[in-house]
């Protein structure tokens, strides 16, 4: 009798398999891989690629603008970033070989000060980079009953001419008004005799126009606290303009004698009576060729630090130009630029001196400051 042959069925992989397949070390090789690219990729977005990415939105948001329009700075390797302090000293003495031509149009007013007698020198060397030249000499004082103009002795009419000669720049001499101010201001007899001993002297000396000074020392008095001497001032103001205005200059006979008007710079963005603000701007814009912003010593003795922060410039710019109708007045302000620096010394109490220079054996100067109305562009920019 035949043997009975077993019959092998293969377990049917549709029907009895309940598990789950055993990965082999291929699948579990595969799987790591991929486990080890997904972390690379994220180190790569996050580490690499995110920071590359922060860093060209920065430098396209926050970097300086360099001005195409100017290509010789950069061929002649004036625009740098890696400057150290040595080239600073070696170069601060030097200028570019063009003296005369301007590369802007704005208007740009110079201070020439006593305590820089190098600064008289600079303004005809230069005199067609700047359009207003305003040496400080004159104060108008009480005398008595009476005001007195002081300063026609620092006057040189030899310079001026050779200004003239060189350019087109206006001299307009700086008037600080340090008479009493409550007697000034209340009394009609002395505000005309003012603006007689300002326009006199204007036409005897054959200047442009002044530069005003009174804002600071008002408010140092007090008087602008009161709303009807504060009133006055800047009525005086206005009066001041209208009659300069009202002379024509004995150099062109086409154009009248200006008035800029010096103003400080609010501290805070609630306006104290004696800050000079938006709507004082407004005020005196038809009788005020210029105001000249003193926006520099920003720190003190007591408040140690920059002396023009450009975050400072930009706010206290905003607070000035603060509504539609004051910004429309823009190109009425010099920004003030500081050209010195102070240091501050703990010694019995904080001290004050100012940081000066020492070049070719002599003092460079160490309060100069110079007022351009182009710089405005800070709003916008």
């Amino acid at each position: 009798m035949a043997r009975k042959r077993d019959r092998r069925v293969a377990p049917s992989s549709d029907h009895h398999e309940t598990g789950v397949k055993t990965p082999t070390r291929t699948d579990q090789f595969s799987e790591a891989a991929a486990s080890d690219r997904k972390l690379m990729t994220v180190f790569i977005v996050f580490f690499v690629v995110i920071p590359a990415v922060s860093i060209l939105v920065y430098r396209f948001k926050y970097a300086p603008n360099t001005d195409s329009s100017y290509p010789q700075f950069q061929e002649d390797g004036l625009v740098k970033t890696d400057v150290d302090y040595q080239e600073i000293l070696d170069e601060n003495s030097k200028t570019l070989k063009n003296e005369s031509h301007r590369h802007y149009t704005y208007p740009v007013l110079a201070y020439i000060t006593p305590w820089n007698s190098k600064g008289y020198e600079m303004a005809k060397r230069f005199t067609n980079k700047f359009t207003k030249l305003c040496p400080v000499w004159y104060d108008l004082k009480s005398q008595g009953t009476g005001l007195v103009l002081e300063g026609r002795h620092n006057a040189d009419m030899g310079w001026i001419s050779e200004l003239r000669r060189n350019g087109n720049a206006l001299v307009l001499p700086r008037v600080v008004l340090e008479a009493f101010p409550k007697e000034l201001l209340k009394k009609k007899k002395l505000r005309d005799k003012a603006i007689d001993l300002i326009i006199s002297e204007c036409k005897e000396m054959e200047y442009d126009g002044i530069v005003l000074e009174s804002w600071s020392r008002w408010a140092a008095y007090g008087i602008l606290h009161d709303p009807e001497m504060r009133n006055k001032a800047l009525q005086f103001i206005k009066q001041l303009g209208h009659a300069l205005h009202s002379v024509s200059s004995s150099k062109n006979g086409k154009q009248y004698l200006q008035l800029v008007y010096v103003i400080g710079p609010p501290y805070s963005e609630k306006l104290q009576p004696h800050d000079f603000g938006p709507e004082d701007l407004q005020s005196l814009s038809d009788d005020v060729d210029g105001f000249s912003f003193m926006t520099y010593d920003y720190s003190s003795p007591h408040n140690p630090g920059p002396n023009a922060p450009l975050k400072w410039i930009r706010f206290t710019l905003q607070i000035l130009l603060g509504n539609s109708g004051a910004r429309a007045l823009a190109n009425k302000i010099f920004l003030g630029i500081n050209f010195y620096g102070n240091d501050f010394v703990l010694s019995e109490g904080m001290l004050e001196s100012p940081i000066s220079g020492r070049v070719k054996d002599s003092y460079t100067s160490y309060k100069t400051t110079l007022h351009g109305m182009g710089l405005h562009k800070l709003m916008t920019d």
